[in-house]
C-alpha cells in the first residue's frame, strides 16, 4: 500500500468503526466542526495581535536590533553571527524563520556550517509564543506557569547542541 492511501484508508477505518459501535458520525462531524469554528473564533484576535506585533518588529527594525545584540552572545556558545536572525524570529513566527532560512541557505548553501546549523536550529525550535498564543485563547486559564521559560531553556539547548554538534 503506498502512502498515498494512507489517509483515505485511516478515515475508512475511523468510519467503519464510528458505524460498527452505532455512534452518530454526521452529528459528531457538525458537532465538531462547529466547536472548530467556536475555537477559530476565540483564537483569530490573538493570532491579529501576534501577526502585527511581528510586523511592527520587523518594520521599526527592533529585529535587526535584537540580532545585533544577540550575535555575540550566540558566538559564545559556537553558533554563527548569521544565524542570529532566524533565532530572533524563529520563537514568533513561523512563516518568517522561514524565510529567513531560505535566504540563510540559499545565500550559505545547506550543507556549510552556518546552513547545518540554521536548519537544526529551524527544526529543533518551535514558534514559542505563537503556540501559547493559540493555546491560551482557546482556554479560561490564561497562566502561562513554567511554558514559556521552559519553551526557551529548550530551544537555547537545542541551538547550543547544534553549535557543538556542527563544529
Amino acid at each position: 500500500m503506498g502512502i498515498d492511501l494512507l489517509w483515505p484508508v485511516l478515515l475508512m477505518i475511523l468510519l467503519g468503526a464510528a458505524i460498527w459501535k452505532r455512534l452518530p458520525v454526521y452529528d459528531l462531524f457538525v458537532s465538531g466542526a462547529k466547536d472548530g469554528m467556536t475555537v477559530a473564533v476565540q483564537v483569530l484576535p490573538n493570532l491579529a495581535a501576534m501577526l502585527v506585533a511581528v510586523t511592527l518588529m520587523e518594520r521599526t527594525g527592533l529585529t535587526a536590533q535584537i540580532c545585533q545584540w544577540c550575535a555575540p552572545l550566540l558566538e559564545l556558545i559556537g553558533l554563527p553571527r548569521e544565524v542570529a536572525p532566524l533565532v530572533a524570529v524563529r520563537p514568533l513566527s513561523g512563516s518568517a524563520s522561514l524565510a529567513i532560512l531560505e535566504r540563510i541557505l540559499s545565500q550559505y548553501g545547506p550543507d556549510s556550517r552556518i546552513g547545518l546549523v540554521a536548519s537544526t536550529a529551524m527544526g529543533s525550535s518551535e514558534t514559542i509564543f505563537y503556540t501559547v498564543c493559540v493555546y491560551l485563547s482557546g482556554c479560561k486559564d490564561r497562566r502561562t506557569g513554567y511554558a514559556i521559560p521552559c519553551a526557551l531553556i529548550g530551544m537555547l539547548a537545542g541551538l547550543w547542541v547544534s553549535g557543538l554538534f556542527f563544529r
